[in-house]
């Protein structure tokens, strides 16, 4: 491992605790000026997700820290291009399939090179689909999978086309973009038509994509270690090694984190006070999609059931943490039905927890329209009565 300089900056774990929450936008007044796509370029990457228990993922990211912004004018804010037609955002490979401001399309060239040098691939690809794809989209597009002749072969989810699996490598290799979700299908068009010129280029090397994506990460999480730095864009250890020293970010100690770990030197500068959040968070909130990091900055264990089989789910489908306080405090398993959002199962770390609950479940239900809010199981049968009661008080 590359040798840094000494940390000349020692935290606490409050401290560290506290930069992290204002670098993700949960501490401090909201930036409701800057909206949607505000909150998109301070977190650099906002993941997508085809779950949607209460909305999908990339709109419980702005809705977790302005409150309840309109759920169409969140895909609007990031979709809609801007008066001179240039796009806001596009979709690449970044923490997962995430929407990314439009900027940031030269840094992604290493992994777009990084693609196309691939020997291999897990799907076939028939002789002359890609040009047919490229050819179609020029004519045609911006299009879907469907309207390029379809995304599947069967019904089964793997079984792609090759239409989809030729217009899915172009996506990775740069040639065509994803501009939009539209029904939850991509929208893909031509790279040269979509993203503006000033912008379409790979002309940066490795080291300065990689600089940059590792100060982005910094600036983003406030504070991390280099795993956390290193999974925020999902790059390599040895990557984040070659680059965090030229990066801006400084070394910094934090208590009882037993690892070195690297700070936005603005961050340290500025004393992280003002309003705390309340809220439900989503699986796949930057504040907590990384397991390692959620238990050493909150003490908290999350981990995504969706995929674990029912019997063995301990907190629920989609477990929601709520954030209260600065702290993570509690778990939601929602649902809807018509009109009532249905907390199928409510964890809580004990009876202060249920004030903060009450209330991130009534303001989550207003959201999507809700009017009434049902809990079904709660792990602590003596806390039923006080949750029922402040959430009759805060929906009264």
């Amino acid at each position: 491992m590359t040798s840094h300089p000494r940390p000349t900056t020692a935290l606490s774990a409050d401290e560290a605790r506290r930069i992290a929450l204002r670098a993700q936008g949960f501490l401090g007044a909201p930036n409701r000026r800057g909206g949607v796509r505000g909150v998109l370029r301070h977190l650099g990457a906002v993941q997508l997700d085809t779950i949607s228990v209460l909305a999908r993922s990339h709109e419980l990211i702005p809705y977790a820290r302005l409150g309840p912004v309109g759920r169409t004018a969140v895909d609007q804010a990031y979709w809609t291009p801007g008066p001179d037609g240039a796009p806001h955002a596009f979709e690449y490979w970044s923490h997962a399939a995430c929407i990314l401001p439009v900027e940031e399309w030269p840094h992604f060239a290493f992994r777009r090179r990084a693609y196309r040098a691939r020997p291999h691939w897990n799907h076939d690809l028939p002789d002359g689909t890609y040009d047919q794809v490229i050819k179609q989209l020029r004519a045609e597009g911006p299009l879907t999978a469907t309207d390029l002749g379809g995304a599947k072969k069967t019904s089964e989810w793997w079984d792609w086309s090759g239409t989809k699996v030729a217009v899915e490598r172009a996506l990775m290799y740069g040639e065509v973009v994803c501009t939009e979700r539209r029904g939850w299908k991509r929208v893909y068009d031509l790279a040269e038509r979509a993203i503006p010129d000033t912008l379409l280029h790979d002309e940066l090397d490795d080291a300065e994509c990689l600089r940059r994506l590792v100060r982005l990460a910094g600036q983003s999480l406030g504070i991390g270690t280099r795993a956390d730095i290193a999974d925020y864009h999902r790059l390599r250890g040895d990557q984040v090694d070659t680059a965090i020293t030229d990066s801006g970010l400084v070394p910094v100690t934090v208590e009882g984190w037993g690892k070195p770990a690297w700070a936005d030197p603005v961050a340290l500068e500025t004393v992280p006070r003002g309003r705390h959040r309340t809220t439900l968070l989503s699986p796949f909130d930057s504040l907590v999609w990384e397991r390692a990091r959620t238990e050493r900055i909150f003490g908290f264990t999350h981990r995504l059931e969706a995929y674990t089989p029912k019997p063995k789910r301990v907190y629920g489908y989609f477990a929601m943490p709520v954030l209260a306080g600065g702290r993570l405090v509690g778990r939601v398993d929602p649902a809807r039905e018509g009109r009532t959002l249905v907390a199928k199962q409510v964890t809580l770390d004990g009876p202060k927890a249920v004030p903060a609950v009450a209330q991130a479940l009534v303001e989550a239900a207003s959201w999507v329209d809700c009017t009434d809010v049902r809990v079904e199981r709660v792990d602590a049968p003596e806390l039923r009565a006080p949750l029922a009661r402040e959430l009759s008080h805060a929906l009264a």
